[in-house]
């Protein structure tokens, strides 16, 4: 329960549990102590003429029953956590099972991975039984992004080919996987000038590609462009350092044509690719970076 926002949440949370055990209690006991509203210990209400309702006390092993189903209630709530924000008296929490389970899982693939550790990437990628392994924690771990046949969509990057934001080596894959990335590109509109600049500057870029474009505007837009230059270079080939894409190939990962770019321009753009380093182990990691690797050789 160390997700409430503050300390009256968890206030509540308990109180709330405590008071329905207690009503529970009280409403058996109200139950316990009717008394028949008819001399033939019948409520009154009659239906198909003969059939009539009894008004007889609980049975016996139906309270006892419900009062030990509180009792336990009381003692697990005692014992575990549920009352909030308190721990209980074992410390038993959710987040401690699933990390001794995730360290005896580990423990147990720990044999596999070790056959492993010598080897290079270009064997690692070619081995049968760490193409295995890294086809299923990519399946687990990246999949969800970039797809399970790793080509990606819009937004996406393709991890088959060799069009690279930071870098496709095996160390800086790796490196990718352990810290994740960041990339952000700010809106440059006012940094490039009028709306007829911005749609100049992205008929230039269309330009470096060799994409549909019209000459003269691109020519207007080529001295605007210097304004993203710090960024994507001076020919807009990219920066891997900066995680910025080069311009100048036909990938586009958030989609191409004069609407996408200009819209990149006035609106820029943040991606995010989570870390992993807390989710696998340097060996997995490292498996799992030969298997992105040998996508795109």
């Amino acid at each position: 329960m160390s997700d409430f926002i503050n300390d009256g949440w968890s206030v509540f949370v308990a109180a709330a549990t405590v008071l329905g055990l207690l009503a529970c209690i009280v409403l058996l006991l109200i139950a316990s102590r009717r008394q028949p509203s008819a001399a033939d210990n019948t409520t009154g209400h009659i239906w198909d003429e003969d059939l009539r309702e009894l008004n007889n006390p609980l049975p016996l092993w139906w309270m006892v029953l419900f009062v030990l189903t509180v009792v336990f209630a009381g003692a697990y709530l005692a014992l575990y956590p549920g009352l909030g924000s308190v721990s209980g008296k074992l410390g038993w929490t959710s987040v401690n099972e699933h990390a001794n389970d995730v360290a005896q899982a580990r423990a147990a693939m720990a044999p596999v991975y070790a056959a492993f550790t010598g080897m290079a990437p270009e064997q690692l990628a070619k081995d049968p039984k760490a193409h295995a392994i890294g086809e299923r924690l990519f399946a687990n771990n990246c999949a969800q992004c970039h797809g399970s046949d790793a080509k990606g969509s819009k937004g996406f990057p393709n991890l088959t080919d060799k069009d690279w934001l930071w870098g496709g080596s095996f160390e800086t894959i790796g490196e990718t996987i352990t810290k994740g990335r960041e990339g952000q590109m700010p809106p440059m509109a006012a940094a490039v000038g009028s709306s007829e600049d911005v749609r100049n500057v992205a008929h230039y870029v269309l330009s470096l590609s060799g994409s549909p474009h019209n000459p003269l505007f691109a020519q207007l837009g080529k001295p605007k462009f210097s304004a993203c230059a710090a960024c994507h270079g001076v020919g807009g080939k990219g920066n891997p350092a900066l995680g910025a894409p080069n311009l100048s190939d036909k990938v586009w990962l958030h989609g191409w044509g004069e609407p996408a770019v200009i819209a990149m321009i006035n609106g820029g753009k943040h991606n995010q690719m989570p870390a992993h380093g807390e989710r696998l182990t340097p060996e997995q990691i490292r498996v799992l970076s030969a298997y992105v690797w040998g996508l795109s050789q």
